[in-house]
C-alpha cells in the first residue's frame, strides 16, 4: 500500500495535480469543532453546513466503506499578484476575486480528478470510490492537513510553502492506502491575515465569521449586504483576496499554465459602471462556465451597486446608478438607492 500511495502521487503529478496527499478519515475532532462553529451561528445563512453538519466529519457515512481519502491540489494563480493596496488602488474597477476570473474551476478538478481515478482502477481493477471537488458536504482543507498537503492558516484557509492559490479536490476510497503525516504549522507569530481583513470577519487566529467575511456576503448571502459592512466592501464585487494577497508564503507561489484558469472576459481590468451597464442576456452569455455565474444577474448587480457607492462620485458613476434606480428587482433599486445617496443623490 505504500508503493500504491506513491504511485498515485506519481500519476497525480502527471496528470497536472500540484501535490497529492492521503488522508486517514478520523475527523472527530474537527467534527467537534464544525459543531462549535455551528453553534455560535457563524455560518450566516449557509443552512447547508447544519443539514449536513454531522455527514462532514463522517466520510465512511458519506461513501460506505471508505477508509482513505486521496486529497488533491490544483494551483490557479495566472499573474503576479501585487499588495493589497495596489491591487484595490483604483476605487472605480471592479475586484473579482482571483478563482473566479476564469472558468469554474469544478469541472476542471472533478475532470482531472476522475481521470486520476481511471488511473489506479487500470492498475488496481475495480475499487469503491467517489471523486470530488466542493460538490458535498466534504472537509476538504481539514483532509487536506491530515493528507500532510499543507496546514490550516490562522484565515482558515490551507497553506503551504507555496502559498494558498490552490483548489483542492478529494477522492474518497475503499483502498487502504498508507496515510500521510501531517506538516507542522509555519504561520508562527504572523497575524497579517487577520490585520488585513476589511470588515475584521476573523475574529483571531483560526475563527472565521462568515457572516462578515467579504465571500459570504457577495457569495453566499441571498438578501440585501448589511449596511453597516457596505463601506468595508468597496470595490470587491465577487469575493475578497486580501488575507491571501498579504500571506508572506503567498511569495512563494508558482504560476499555473491551465488555460482554464485564464482571465475571461477582462475581469481582472474592468470598470464597476462597465459591468453594471451588462443587461442580464449579456450577463449569462459572458459568465457561462464561470463560477460567478451562480449568484444570479440580481446578486451581481447588487455587488456592484455597493462597489458604485463606495467609488469616487464621479458623472459616470452617478449616470450608471441613476439607470436602475427604478430596476425590477427590490434588492436591485435598494442597494442602487444607498449608492446615490451615498454620493448625496436622492434616488
Amino acid at each position: 500500500m505504500a508503493v500504491r500511495a506513491d504511485q498515485i502521487k506519481q500519476w497525480g503529478a502527471e496528470l497536472g495535480f500540484q501535490a497529492v496527499g492521503i488522508a486517514d478519515v478520523d475527523l472527530s475532532a474537527a467534527g467537534g469543532r464544525l459543531a462549535n462553529w455551528l453553534g455560535l451561528g457563524w455560518h450566516g445563512e449557509m443552512d447547508y453546513m447544519t443539514r449536513h453538519g454531522e455527514l462532514r466529519s463522517r466520510p465512511g457515512d458519506l461513501l460506505p466503506g471508505t477508509v482513505r481519502v486521496i486529497s488533491c491540489r490544483m494551483d490557479y494563480l495566472t499573474d503576479v499578484p501585487g499588495s493589497v493596496q495596489e491591487e484595490l488602488r483604483d476605487p472605480s474597477s471592479a475586484y473579482i476575486a482571483r478563482y473566479a476570473r476564469g472558468r469554474d474551476y469544478h469541472r476542471v478538478m472533478r475532470g482531472r480528478l476522475q481521470k486520476l481515478c481511471e488511473r489506479i482502477e487500470s492498475e488496481t481493477g475495480p475499487f469503491g470510490h467517489r471523486a470530488f471537488a466542493d460538490s458535498a458536504p466534504v472537509m476538504e482543507v481539514e483532509l487536506a492537513v491530515r493528507a500532510g498537503i499543507g496546514w490550516r492558516g490562522k484565515h482558515t484557509l490551507l497553506l503551504n510553502r507555496q502559498g494558498s492559490w490552490f483548489f483542492l479536490g478529494e477522492i474518497y476510497c475503499d483502498l487502504n492506502l498508507e496515510a500521510d503525516a501531517p506538516v507542522a504549522d509555519h504561520c508562527g507569530t504572523c497575524r497579517k491575515c487577520i490585520d488585513i481583513c476589511p470588515t475584521q470577519a476573523i475574529t483571531a487566529p483560526y475563527q472565521l465569521d462568515a457572516r462578515r467575511c467579504i465571500s459570504y456576503l457577495t457569495i453566499e448571502l441571498k438578501g440585501a449586504i448589511p449596511e453597516e459592512l457596505r463601506p468595508l466592501i468597496g470595490n470587491r464585487v465577487y469575493g475578497c483576496d486580501d488575507c491571501q494577497l498579504v500571506c508572506p508564503w503567498n511569495g512563494f507561489a508558482r504560476l499555473s499554465e491551465e488555460k482554464d484558469f485564464q482571465v475571461r472576459n477582462g475581469l481582472d481590468r474592468s470598470t464597476l459602471a462597465a459591468l453594471f451597464a451588462w443587461t442580464e442576456e449579456e450577463f449569462d452569455r459572458r459568465m457561462q462556465g464561470s463560477p460567478i455565474r451562480r449568484i444570479g444577474y440580481e446578486r451581481w448587480l447588487r455587488n456592484l451597486a455597493v462597489g458604485l457607492g463606495n467609488a469616487p462620485g464621479s458623472p459616470e458613476v452617478v449616470s450608471s446608478l441613476g439607470q436602475k434606480a427604478n430596476h425590477s428587482s427590490a434588492l436591485v433599486r435598494e442597494h442602487v438607492h444607498w449608492a446615490l445617496k451615498r454620493h448625496g443623490v436622492a434616488a
